[in-house]
């Protein structure tokens, strides 16, 4: 099978496109949040900027799916250091729940990227 002949199935398609409207919808809710300083804009951003590169995989899954590993490490390092302390007592819920759907979504890049994201030779 070569790229030429393979499609993405239409599931993994709509799934990275919730990915980046996900991050946009993050990113934008941070940047405009009322009291947010300048690293909370800075870092919401960044978030923003990953719905971007999201929707660029998304448009193009088999070209693009090798930069989706940098999805990967945002989202278990979002979930290593945010999580632990928002998902037990005294953790910020709002928080504990964006935290784990970075989980959700890094474990499902994980997936497409071990199975359709593979260059098929």
């Amino acid at each position: 099978m070569t790229d030429a002949t393979y499609t993405v199935p239409r599931f993994w398609r709509i799934f990275l496109w919730i990915a980046a409207l996900y991050n946009f919808a993050a990113g934008f809710a941070g940047m405009f949040a009322p009291g947010v300083g300048v690293d909370g804009m800075i870092t919401s951003l960044l978030i923003a900027c990953f719905g971007l590169v999201y929707a660029l995989i998304a448009s193009d899954p088999l070209r693009f799916a090798p930069i989706l590993w940098a999805g990967v490490a945002g989202k278990l390092g979002v979930v290593l250091l945010l999580g632990p302390s928002n998902w037990g007592n005294g953790g910020d819920m709002a928080i504990g729940i964006v935290v784990a759907g970075d989980l959700l979504f890094a474990l499902g890049f994980i997936a497409f990227l071990l199975t359709v994201g593979r260059k098929p030779y």
